[in-house]
């Protein structure tokens, strides 16, 4: 028997984070979507699903995998309160929250930062607050 291929983790993990967000009933009260592509009328506010960076965290026996995955709060309220209670929200909704990861056996979820932007670009109206994950994941027997 030989032993399984490494997989990318980072699509599979994208996938489960946005689909467990999507199930988080009291954070979606107060969004309009978690996205990975977003219209350009999209009303405010909502999630994107952004950047990953995925390195091997591989054991012996097992092929692993880190997943360092960035969401993007984007908000057009005065001030930061509306921003970081959704993102207060989205911490409670991952951190240490088990995930259902095809291809892969969720390890643990770690919040990693955030950080509270102001958009210049027109309108300029805009509140931005990216928020890391950190991810572990080990690949399915």
């Amino acid at each position: 028997m030989s032993a399984p291929v490494p997989g990318l983790a980072a699509l599979p993990t994208q996938a489960a984070i946005r689909d467990a967000l999507l199930a988080d009933v009291p954070l979606m009260d107060l969004i309009t979507g978690v996205f990975d592509w977003v219209e350009e009328k999209q009303p405010y506010p909502y999630i994107v699903v952004g950047e990953a960076m995925e390195t091997p965290a591989n054991s012996h026996d097992r092929y692993g995998s880190e997943v360092l995955e960035t969401l993007h709060i984007w908000d057009q309220s005065r001030g930061f309160a509306q921003s970081l209670t959704i993102a207060a929200r989205v911490i409670q909704a991952l951190d240490h929250t088990p995930l259902t990861i095809v291809g892969h056996v969720h390890r643990w979820t770690r919040f990693v930062s955030q950080q509270t932007l102001r958009d210049p670009e027109p309108p300029g109206d805009l509140r931005h607050v990216p928020m890391t994950f950190r991810i572990g994941t080990e690949v399915a027997p």
